[in-house]
Parts: structure tokens; sequence; C-alpha cells
């Protein structure tokens, strides 16, 4: 992306480029630079100035980072690198450590000759966050001094000074959010430690520490695999069971680009296949997985074709090959150009040329020496192509006896009368009683009602012709009418608000996790396109005389509590915690849970789709241990249990 942005600032002349490189637009528009002001772009603040040092560790020059929450939710990250250059640069006539802190568009990644390849997702990432912060302060140990300088909002408050003999080499950087520029300054060190480990992997060989020193959040991680993304690979499928012993690893160059891929498959039927550029996450994939599956297919059907397994003109498709794999595909290059709506997708052509050549060539090689790996390999992709023409032949069946094609919707819809999907919503209920308070208490105009009931399939143990033919799960198919699976249209989607409606209990729960785990695996752009929520009903009423209120939380609970009482200490306020939804009658459920204007309603997404993953693995796979260390690290969450 960094490179993108270096050919834009070259067809521009010199009083253009003044305007790029004040750091005001950052502070007007933060989310042109991070995304956005919420969670994700505080976060994104420590990725920028991490990537800087990974950017060294690629380049050969790094081997240690440590990142630190200190008190106050302070950053700090350090590394061994070589440190940021502190000379003059010509081009400025200023030192390039301050040209680094308040330039935009400005650094070592801009065909200088600093870095081949870099991470950094924008090539503005140390500017944007001193711009963003409160203050920051940088020391570089370098030429034997301790360089150091100081900013506030971008501004320089400390020029760069030495403060002391260095003996060692590397860049120190700390920092604190501003709190005018995000709507929370608390850092989660869960969403960070996420991103180092991943960072950790792939990079084979380099350690990064992530430490929170904040009180009564202390705890500290350390990361490096020297196996790089074949212990990625592990890790994915620590959960699930590996049919062959072997992370197969394929890898290989040109010119300036560097591949890497390691894979392995599971007993599963889902396929976690996780691609980067450049250390960054491309989850709408590109031209790196485009020629990952490609090679893939051709590669098995022509050894089956080979050694007879095969036979005739019979082929395996993509998906049939994919059941049950988990791969991690790796690319580093120069010029890395970055597609989509929202830039990550890879768009370099000649990357797909690099990674199907690589696994052609290598794959082939391994199947040829490990022909029992193979075979089993070949074995489980016929298998979902036979399954694959059962389910087939079971939603034609379901179809037939249902009367699909003639429109006919399942007895337990009540539909809405809009017909815009953009317009609709369903809300899908557990249980009759529930679902009776929320048909009459719902607007029939844009609202509509699907009624559940009992425990639905889990779908981690089942294919789809299991699913096709589920009493519960098909009246869902049919209502939402896109499908499932390689079927799955989201054009003919006839709601874009589905909202799970359940009680906040450990059975609601369940139930929203059965759910979740369908779209999950079975329509999973529902959730990409941000189209699945969860609603909110309350815990408790709360009634002094002829007064209602409702509270969401045992926090809110006793301050409306507290409110009721405001002018008469001694009132008696009477608390009653709704047992479940069936127990509100029509009118309290629509003007707590089901009323636009006042509801409370959580999307789900899918910040980390591998973590959703491991996730829905752990709740709802065939393992018992890992679900029992889950649950007992997560019971006292249970009162309000939430994905």
């Amino acid at each position: 992306m960094s490179e993108n942005i270096e050919k834009v600032t070259q067809e521009y002349d010199a009083s253009q480029i003044q305007v790029l490189e004040g750091l005001e637009a950052v502070r007007k528009r933060p989310g042109m630079y991070i995304g956005s002001t919420s969670s994700s772009g505080l976060h994104h603040l420590v990725y920028e100035i991490v990537d800087n040092s990974i950017d060294e560790a690629l380049a050969g020059y790094c081997t240690g980072i440590e990142v630190v929450i200190e008190e106050g939710n302070i950053i700090r990250v350090s590394d061994n690198g070589r440190g940021i250059p502190v000379d003059i640069q010509e081009q400025t006539g200023k030192s390039a450590l301050e040209v680094v802190f308040t330039v935009l568009h400005a650094g070592g990644k801009f065909g200088g000759g600093g870095y081949k390849v870099s991470g950094g997702l924008h090539g503005v990432g140390a500017s944007v966050v001193n711009a963003l912060s409160e203050w920051l302060e940088v020391q570089v140990h370098k030429d034997g001094k301790i360089h150091e300088m100081k900013f506030s909002r971008g501004e320089i408050t400390q020029p760069i000074t030495i403060v002391g003999e260095a003996y060692r080499t590397g860049t120190t950087v700390r920092f604190k959010p501003d709190p005018e520029m995000f709507d929370d300054t608390v850092y989660e060190y869960d969403i960070l430690h996420t991103r180092m480990r991943e960072q950790a992997f792939l990079n084979g060989g380099l350690t990064i520490a992530i430490r929170d020193e904040r009180e009564g959040k202390e705890q500290e991680n350390i990361h490096c695999y020297e196996g790089g993304i074949r212990e990625y690979v592990t890790y994915l499928n620590r959960h699930k069971t590996p049919i062959h012993n072997d992370v197969i690893y394929i890898s290989g160059s040109k010119d300036e680009a560097v591949a890497e891929i390691a894979l392995q498959y599971n007993d599963g039927y889902n396929e976690t296949i996780v691609s980067f550029a450049n250390d960054i996450n491309t989850p709408e994939g590109g031209m790196h997985e485009t020629g990952f599956k490609t090679a893939l297919t051709r590669v098995i059907n022509a050894y089956g074709q080979k050694n007879n397994i095969i036979k005739g003109d019979d082929k395996v498709s993509g998906d049939d090959v994919r059941e049950g794999i988990c791969a991690v595909i790796s690319v580093k290059l120069p010029e890395a150009q970055f597609e989509g709506q929202t830039k990550q997708k890879l768009g370099n052509a000649y990357i797909r040329t690099l990674v199907d050549g690589l696994v052609t060539e290598q794959l082939a090689t391994y199947f040829e020496e490990h022909p029992q790996a193979a075979k089993i390999i070949l074995e489980k992709a016929m298998m979902a192509n036979r399954a694959r023409e059962a389910a087939r032949k079971a939603r034609e069946s379901v179809r037939r006896k249902t009367g699909l094609e003639s429109g006919q919707m399942p007895d337990k819809l009540q539909d809405c009368h809009e017909r815009d999907p953009g317009l609709c919503e369903i809300y899908i209920v557990e249980g009759d009683s529930a679902a009776g308070s929320a048909i009459q208490g719902r607007d029939s105009r844009f609202q509509a009602i699907l009624a559940m009931w009992g425990k639905m399939l889990n779908v981690e143990k089942a294919r789809a012709d299991k699913i096709y033919g589920n009493d519960k799960l098909y009246p869902l198919i049919v209502a939402l009418g896109a499908g499932i699976g390689d079927e799955f249209n989201i054009e003919k989607l006839r709601y874009h608000k589905i909202i799970i409606m359940a009680d906040a209990d450990v059975d609601g729960s369940h139930i929203r996790t059965l759910l979740l785990t369908f779209f999950f695996r079975y329509m999973r752009p529902l959730i990409e396109h941000g189209y699945v929520y969860s609603a909110v009903p309350p815990l408790y009423k709360l009634t002094r005389g002829k007064t209602q209120r409702v509270a969401f939380s045992d926090e809110e609970r006793d301050r409306v509590s507290a409110e009721m009482r405001a002018d008469n200490p001694n009132a008696k306020v009477e608390i009653n915690r709704f047992k479940g939804l069936g127990e509100m009658d029509p009118h309290e459920l629509w003007e707590t849970t089901m009323d636009p204007e006042k509801r409370t309603l959580r999307r789900i997404t899918l910040k980390d789709a591998i973590q959703a993953d491991q996730i829905f693995t752990v709740l709802m796979g065939e393992e018992v241990e890992p679900r029992r260390d889950w649950i007992e690290q997560n019971a006292k969450y249970v009162v309000n249990l939430d994905i």
C-alpha cells in the first residue's frame, strides 16, 4: 500500500506535496488514515509502530520486539534494529528522525532503498501515530548515543537531543493516544496479543514479547516460532484432528518476491485458508490465494488420474479438495497493490503465477514422496465430492416435498409486508411463547418473525446433505432465501437485518452459538456484510408505583433503582428479573427489544475470523477437554454471555 502512495506523490508537483505533509489533516480526518476512531483505530496505532520494527526484521536487522501497555494506557514499543536515522535528510534539511514523525508519506519505504518490502499499511505510520497522540517520545540508540525527541499532538516539544550513551542499537517509541481523537483510549491486551502472535508466526525466528503492566491486569507472553507458518498451521489445527502427520511446506522466490505456503488437512468439513501479503492479512484473498487454489485442485486431480484412483474424465472440484484444509499463505513483495472495497485483497498478477508454479511443482513432489498422505488427502476430496452430490439430491428432494419452487414459506414464519430486503428484518425467536409475543408486538410492515424450537443440529459435525434434511434448519434456509454453502447468493437474501432473539441465560447462549456456527460455516457472507445481529433483551423490570423502567445489566439495575428513589431514598422499588422473553407481554417486548428507536442490537462481526473459527471449534467440536477448559475460564461471564 505504501508503494502505491509513492507513485501518487511522484506525480504531484512540490506545492501539492506540501499540502499533503501537514499533520493537521490527520487530526481533522483520522478515519482516512487509521480506519476509524473506535477500538480498531486505537489498536491500529500500535500496529503501525510495530510494523516499522517488523520492517527492520524483514530487512534482516532486528531479532526482537517488545510491546508494553503501561499504566494509563501508554504504549511502549522497543526493537533492537538499526535505529531510525538521525542524520540530516537532504530534501528537507531536517533530521531524518524528525521527518519520519512529522511528515506524511516519508520514510524508508519510498524508493530510497531502505526496504525492499515493507508491512506498514500506509507508509504514514509514525507521523499519523504522532498526530493522534496526546504526547509521543522516541529514543534512538545509534552510533554510541541515545537520541531523543518529544512531541505533543504532532508538534515538536523537544528537538532532537542526546540524552546519554548507547550500548546497543534500536528504537523505542512511547505514546499516549489522544482522548480528543478516540471514543475510548483503553487498550485490550487480548487484541494486541493476538496480532503480535500472528506477526511472530509470519516472521519465523523473530521474538515478539507483549506485556501488560496495568494494575490488576498484569500478564506477559513471549512468542518466537522457528518453524514460522508451519507452526501457525499446527496452532490453527490444535483443536482438530489432522489426517496426515506432516505440515506440508512450500516456498520459493522470483526476482524480489518471496512466497511460502504451509498446509495440513484435518478430519473436519470446513476450509481455513489464511493469507498475508507483506505481513498484512488479506481476508478477501487475491492473486496469491487464487494461484494456490488453482494449483491445489490441478495437482490433486493429476495425482488421482495418474494413479488410476480418479477414473476417466471424473474430477474433484476446488470445493472438494479444500474440505478440511488448513493453510497459511504468506507472500512478501515490493510494490504490493491492494484492492477491494476495504483494501484487503492483493492485486499483483505475477504473484498468482509464482504461487501456482511453486505449489504445482513442490506439492506434486511431496505426493510422489509421501504416497500414503497423498492417498488420504485424495480420498477425503472424493468423499467430499460424493457428499456434495448427496447434498444436491437431498436439496432437490426437500424442495419437492416443501413446494419451494412455488415460493411457499415455512409455517413457522410470520412474514412482513415490505419486499425491499434493505428495509426488512427478521427476528429468529426460540420458543412459541416468545414468538407469540414477538408476533403481536412487532411492526408487521418490516419485521418478520421466525419461530424456532428445541436444540438445533450442530453443524460443526454435519455435512450439507444432513442440513437440508434438518427440520429446524431448513425453515431458516427457506425464509432467508439465499441458499447455503457454495450455492449461497447474497443477492437473493430477503432480509438485511437478521436478529437472533434468545433469552439471556445459558440455554439462550447455546442457541445463539448454534445459529452463529451455522451462519459462520454455511452463510459466512451474512456476517461479513454485517447483516447478523443479536438482540439485547433487558434483564430486570423495576417498578415504583405506576412508574416502570428496565435495566440491561446489574450495574444499570443499581443505577436506575437509585434514580427512581432520588426524591425519596426510602421509597420501595420492586425489582423483578425477567426469566425469559416469553414472560414479556407484546408491548414490553416491543418497547425494550424490538422498537428501532429504543432497542439495543449487537452486530455480529468477524474482526478475526480465525479466532471465531477457534471458538466455534472448541465449543462445537469433538474434543471435550478444550471445551471444558473454555467453559471453566468463561463461567464468570455466563449471566451476560454473548458471542
